[in-house]
């Protein structure tokens, strides 16, 4: 048992006590290059609740924490906002050392992934409306179905105007700062869009249900289940995931692409050279150099796509063909794309990289450009002319 882990409090007999985890560089295929938290609460009243666990990994340092503040054997409340293993991990273990304590999860969703997961424990069923009292303070349930798996719920106490928000409004962050208004707010937001465009941008319409079932709530804070407490920028948050669950994009591109012998690449900085003649802002993007998380999270919000992939075997590269098959499983919305690529003799690629464009939901805006070996000068004033005829 670790015993150097001291609990935070973040409000009045509310304590933080999760866990940092300073080492995680991979959530299941997006790219965390700052880590990540998990984060879990303690309230201290007539009954003691526990706001979620942790990965089972900080088990240890969890329990250190609440140990910190009250014997783990006096929890009366568990509540288990998602049963995924980065939130419900320490689940069995904490309920071992609170037997009387019960465990709220949501109907049936919930109480199907727990038991499934971790056996027969002391669960409660909760449905929206729900709520229970800890004596000065009340719990009240609110199921936030596909945000984003089915068995997700917030947490609301009125008394303190606390949300606790589980994976809404959160990031993968790792920081020894709880709060927003401690760590470098431009960090905390791209980090906050990097996580809503990489787990949460295929529910935008849950989302969007979501906020409407906060509709009227005061916070005074937003208690995530990742990354830092929302006390400061609350309304810039909320304004965020307004914009980000409605699909709203910018007027700007994005170029993504890999090349063997750069001839994908010169077609590549073509276009963004065309769209920045047009005062359209591009990245470029090539995907031996750029996480494809990273790449996703500026896509999320850009109105214009174009991917590139010379032809190997017959296919489209194999970075190309992951990154395409990842963005499909986001199902962005309200992109217009377009493809290109080289090739040696065959050129099926680019069909390829067009199908899947559309499969992802794309608008296609440009018949597929295809150069064979290395583009010529005429051919790549071809290409800029017609982007610069769009009708965009």
């Amino acid at each position: 048992m670790l015993n150097n882990c001291k609990a935070i409090q973040v409000a009045e007999n509310i304590f933080w006590v999760g866990a940092v985890d300073w080492s995680m560089r991979n959530f299941h295929g997006y790219e965390t290059s700052r880590g990540s938290t998990y984060n879990a609460y303690l309230i201290v009243d007539e009954k003691i609740a526990l706001v979620d666990t942790a990965k089972i990994d900080f088990a240890d340092e969890l329990i250190a924490r609440i140990s910190s503040v009250v014997e783990p054997s006096k929890i009366d409340v568990i509540v288990s906002s998602h049963v995924e293993p980065d939130h419900s991990g320490a689940l069995a273990k904490v309920a071992a050392l609170a037997p009387n304590a019960q465990i709220f999860t949501t109907n049936p969703n919930g109480l199907k992934g727990l038991t499934n997961r971790y056996g027969a424990l002391n669960y409660k069923a909760v449905k929206a409306g729900d709520e229970i009292s800890l004596g000065r303070r009340t719990l009240k349930f609110v199921p936030t179905p596909m945000l984003h798996w089915p068995d997700s719920m917030v947490t609301y106490c009125p008394e303190e105007k606390i949300l606790f928000s589980n994976d809404a409004f959160g990031e993968h962050l790792a920081t020894s700062l709880r709060f927003d208004d401690e760590n470098d707010l431009d960090t905390i937001l791209f980090e906050a869009k990097k996580y809503y465009a990489n787990i949460l941008m295929p529910f935008g319409k849950q989302a969007q249900t979501a906020l409407k079932a906060l509709d009227g709530l005061e916070f005074k804070l937003i208690a995530t289940g990742h990354g830092v407490i929302w006390r400061t920028h609350i309304d810039k948050i909320l304004d965020c995931y307004r914009k980000w669950s409605a699909g709203t994009v910018d007027e700007r591109a994005v170029v993504v692409f890999d090349s063997m012998w750069h001839s994908t690449e010169i077609l590549a900085r073509t276009i963004v050279e065309a769209f920045a003649q047009r005062k359209i802002p591009a990245a470029f993007y090539d995907l031996k150099a750029t996480p494809m998380s990273d790449i996703v999270t500026d896509i999320f919000t850009s109105k214009y796509l174009a991917v590139g992939s010379p032809t190997i075997n017959n296919q489209m590269m194999p970075t190309v063909a992951a990154f395409l098959c990842y963005l499909k499983g986001l199902r962005p919305v309200n992109h217009k794309a377009f493809a290109f690529g080289s090739y040696g003799w065959g050129g099926q690629s680019i069909a390829q990289v067009e199908d899947e464009l559309k499969a992802a939901g794309c608008e296609i805006i440009l018949e597929k450009i295809r150069v064979a070996n290395l583009p010529t000068v005429e051919q790549l004033d071809d290409i800029t002319g017609k982007i610069l005829a769009l009708d965009l």
